[in-house]
């Protein structure tokens, strides 16, 4: 990196909050002071108390209620965040072969756990360019298609749209769920872990389960296959339907996350988060398509995410310096994600991040750029 300018942004240049990164994201304060006002009565209680009980509870119901989930798919939580989640479906939900979308960092991983298991055969790839993303393509020997929702990596968010053929459809909603539309119809999990959208932590994960994802779970569970218990997809289930989860939790992500779900469904739940990203992913990217020096990253508007935006600058423009003098402004977390090579910077459009604050935001580039 080059050194770093010393640029000092005037004060009506600085958002309110300066947080902007693609997770973990900005955490509500309300939801912080509203954690320790429960004092010794939450934090550092057994997880099978009433109390903790309550709040998955909550969260499960508070998710049906957003995603006007079907009466028989069920919430279920697990431990270890979207990254043990694959370790569970690689045990759990593949029967035999999977299909996986591979259009940036984050949406090939799931497929390289399951090119490790020794149990399953080969996963089929379908690859496509970065700033892109591929379609599904029907097999008869495929018994889970594994899509992306919004690769948090590239920017690219897809239609979940269950392709034609046999086999359950798991999405990884990492970096979506909260934020972007989408039909309970067309997936038969729709996983992602609460550090994005619902303001929480990591090391947890979340899962909408379809009937024919629970039926497949079970079938697996009662084969003659080896789980391990901490990734045992069934045992979640079992623990999640008494509002618990199989191993102890991060206390303190179940309330922020409970905490997160209330105020979305206060301020009108699915609709108004979408309607608010919307208004925040058309400020970033009409500001990248008037610059003269930046640009979006993904050419086709319809692909563009609109929770993680990419923006792309000219190469007389170190996007990595930008990030950097931004950072002493106390404007925090920018920088792109470094494995892409892209010289941009990705920026966080979840819905608690103000619109007001991205405004700001593309204006403080705009004076910091000025004086590189």
């Amino acid at each position: 990196m080059s050194d770093i300018p010393s640029i000092h942004l005037p004060a009506e240049l600085i958002p309110e909050d300066g947080r902007f990164g693609s997770g973990p994201s900005k955490v509500r304060t309300e939801s912080l002071l509203e954690l320790g006002v429960t004092g010794s009565s939450f934090m550092g209680t057994s997880h099978r108390q009433p109390k903790v009980k309550a709040v998955v509870g909550a969260i499960r119901n508070g998710m049906k209620d957003m995603f006007s989930l079907p009466d028989d798919y069920e919430v279920v939580l697990g431990v270890g965040g979207a990254t043990a989640f694959w370790a569970s479906a690689t045990f759990g939900l593949i029967e035999n072969k999977s299909q996986h979308l591979d259009f940036g960092v984050f949406s090939g991983k799931f497929a390289k756990v399951v090119a490790g298991a020794p149990h399953l055969e080969e996963p089929e790839v379908i690859k496509a360019d970065i700033g892109t993303f591929p379609l599904p393509v029907p097999n008869s020997e495929v018994d889970l298609y594994a899509l992306t929702h919004n690769e948090t990596t590239t920017g690219v968010m897809m239609p979940i749209v269950r392709p034609e053929a046999e086999g359950i459809v798991a999405v990884d909603a990492t970096s979506a769920a909260g934020g972007m539309a989408v039909d309970p119809s067309q997936f038969d999990v729709y996983y992602f872990s609460p550090q994005k959208v619902f303001g929480g932590d990591g090391g947890l994960w979340i899962a909408f389960c379809s009937p024919a994802a629970l039926e497949r779970i079970e079938k697996i569970h009662n084969s003659d296959r080896w789980i391990p218990g901490f990734l045992s997809l069934q045992l979640a289930v079992n623990n999640s339907l008494k509002d618990q989860t199989t191993n102890t939790p991060a206390l303190a992500t179940l309330y922020l996350v409970r905490s997160q779900i209330d105020s979305m469904l206060e301020l009108g739940g699915l609709d108004w988060a979408l309607e608010r990203c919307a208004r925040s992913s058309d400020i970033v990217y009409s500001w990248a398509e008037d610059s003269d020096y930046a640009f979006p990253f993904v050419a086709n508007p319809a692909e563009r995410s609109t929770n993680v935006a990419t923006i792309n600058f000219a190469e007389e423009v170190d996007a990595n310096v930008l990030s950097a003098v931004l950072r002493d402004n106390g404007i925090l977390d920018t920088g792109g994600y470094r494995a892409l090579g892209q010289n941009q910077l990705r920026l966080a459009m979840f819905p608690n991040v103000a619109p007001d604050d991205l405004a700001t935001l593309t204006k403080a580039i705009d004076y910091i750029v000025e004086r590189m």
